[in-house]
């Protein structure tokens, strides 16, 4: 029995470390590409701010679309594998195909022939050619989203691994390569935006066609699968297992249906809200003097301007949640499977180690870019450094946005799907009205949207947390979860801080000794951390043991008297 037991934690947290490096190649190639593009001349915060605001409107057509597909088509066909019942599973596997198919279609050509409406409708009118560029994607997510749902169902997580790398790789190089086409032949800068968003329609096109050579070489061993399958399958008609999936796959994905109208939203009340506090000045930035009594198309590119400078904060804030995205991912076939099968125990103990790890993750990343804001925005926007004090507020909301993460996974494990949307609908109304209160004063403006954040998030998690408490044995102990963390990321942060401030003392401030120091500060910091974490014993010898390669990791803490 405890044979078993470790071979079910070796394969939960291999599976979790595959998704986990996936993630972070992911979103250091989304990092470079978007690094690259707002350093070209003619391109720039403006540039970034047109071709994020495009995602706004594409991003809640997805999540409406394809979403909730991969967590609900995994906690299905898991649920059946549990019960032995392949047949059953790849018959989910195969209704699911088709009806996504028809959404994706669907929603691909609302996003096409609607782009001009939607533009307008957020106050972007410049964005409808980004918008059309991203339309074709829609589909390709949608089917792409069943194939990868299914696997992980089966607790095969190469394929959304391997597709998400293949996807990004081809995403960064098109972008890059199709923006600096765009620049050199003078187009316009929506049109540029919109070449740089067309990569990824083609990105995930052939990302797709990669999904479908995954399947079909192992086509074969699901067929042995299923001839060896027990008698039990799910003897319903195909359009009642259409609605069955519906059921399922709409209320998880709510909560990305709601962040997304958030956003949209968001995007709307921050241009309204810019106007209004600019509608006498624009303040000067960079050599710009002041302008007083601006004209609409000056108002326009403020607000783009502005835009971007949130997009810069955005896409490092989110590399810490796309690591901290692989326990949200596998937890569900997991804790759905042990369910199924009545192992409460099990359940319990996947969520615990989940949250652990999540706030072990976390907190040190929220701590890392408060204290090293400035230098790394030295490093990837060389060229356009401003707004890195935004990164340093939105990094509070950070920490809470990552447990609310792993706790949705959990709770659509054990079943209380609507949760999560629920708890983001309570924090998107408190960052609405946040919004509308904060944006509009010219001392605050752009700022007003990150403090929001931190309020959103802090509501989602709270809510989560309380409800998960109520369902499972949920054991957070202040000491092990919140102090010792907090004190090793404290100083993790402070060590950053100082060998920064050290190697730029000794040498001249240019490009190269900023980013030789950035690095050495942040690598040092590390050390400091893994080193703080183990001295202080916040993992216990079996929680060590349950880490990829956990018991030689522990035989070498104990060789170097960091445990014992």
């Amino acid at each position: 029995m405890t044979t078993i037991k470790k071979e079910k934690n070796s394969s939960f947290m291999n599976n979790v470390t595959v998704i986990l490096v996936s993630q972070i190649i992911v979103k250091i190639f989304g990092a470079v590409y978007k690094a690259v593009i707002t350093n070209v001349d003619g391109f720039g915060d403006e540039g970034l701010g047109l071709y994020n605001v495009g995602f706004q409107i594409y991003t809640l057509l997805l999540a409406i679309s394809s979403v909730g597909i991969p967590n609900a088509i995994s906690k299905v066909v898991s649920e059946r594998i549990a019960l032995n019942d392949y047949k059953g599973a790849h018959k989910i596997f195969k209704t699911a195909l088709i009806l996504f198919s028809v959404i994706g279609l669907a929603t691909s050509l609302v996003l096409f022939i609607g782009a001009d409406f939607f533009a307008n409708a957020i106050h972007y009118p410049r964005s409808n050619q980004v918008m059309m560029a991203l339309a074709p994607s829609l589909f390709f997510v949608c089917i792409s989203s069943v194939i990868r749902g299914y696997f992980t169902g089966m607790k095969n997580m190469t394929a959304t691994s391997n597709s998400q790398i293949i996807e990004q790789i081809l995403k960064c190089i098109l972008t890059i390569v199709l923006v600096y086409a765009a620049v050199l032949l003078q187009k316009a800068l929506p049109t540029t935006a919109a070449w740089a968003n067309l990569a990824t329609s083609l990105a995930t096109a052939l990302s797709f066609l990669y999904l479908i050579y995954f399947y079909y070489k192992r086509k074969n061993g699901i067929q042995e699968k299923i001839r060896t399958s027990s008698e039990e399958t799910i003897n319903t008609s195909m359009r009642y297992l259409m609605l069955s999936i519906l059921m399922i796959s709409v209320p998880i994905s709510l909560g990305s249906i709601i962040t997304a109208i958030n956003r949209v939203i968001d995007t709307a009340t921050i241009s309204r809200g810019i106007e209004a506090a600019f509608a006498a000045l624009i303040p000067s930035h960079g050599n710009t003097e002041a302008i007083i009594n601006p004209t609409a198309i000056q108002l326009t590119h403020e607000i783009e301007r502005l835009s971007g400078l949130l997009s810069k904060s955005d896409i490092l804030y989110n590399m810490p949640l796309a690591v901290n995205f692989a326990f949200a991912t596998v937890l569900v076939p997991y804790v759905a499977s042990a369910l199924k099968v009545k192992n409460y125990d099990e359940a319990a103990s996947k969520i615990n180690y989940s949250l652990l790890v999540s706030i072990l993750i976390i907190l040190p990343c929220a701590i890392g870019f408060i204290s090293m804001a400035q230098p790394i925005y030295k490093v990837i926007y060389f060229n356009a450094p401003e707004g890195y004090s935004l990164l340093q507020l939105v990094s509070v909301s950070l920490i809470f946005a990552a447990l609310a993460q792993t706790m949705t996974g959990s709770l659509q494990g054990i079943g209380k799907i609507y949760v999560p949307a629920i708890s983001l609908l309570f924090g998107c109304i408190a960052k609405i009205i946040l919004n509308i209160l904060l944006i509009r004063i010219p001392s605050v403006n752009i700022y007003g949207a990150a403090i929001s954040s931190i309020a959103c998030q802090f509501i989602s998690c709270a809510i989560c947390f309380i409800v998960l408490s109520k369902h499972c044995s949920v054991k957070i102990t202040p000491i092990k979860y919140i102090i010792k963390p907090l004190i090793a990321s404290t100083a993790m942060g402070a060590a950053a801080i100082g060998v920064y401030k050290l190697i730029m003392f000794i040498f001249t401030e240019t490009f190269l000794s900023n980013l030789i120091a950035t690095f050495t500060a942040i690598a040092f910091a590390g050390i400091v951390y893994f080193i703080m974490i183990f001295i202080m014993k916040i993992f216990t010898k079996e929680e060590i043991c349950q880490l990829p390669a956990g018991h030689k990791i522990y035989k070498l803490l104990v060789k170097t008297r960091l445990y014992n």
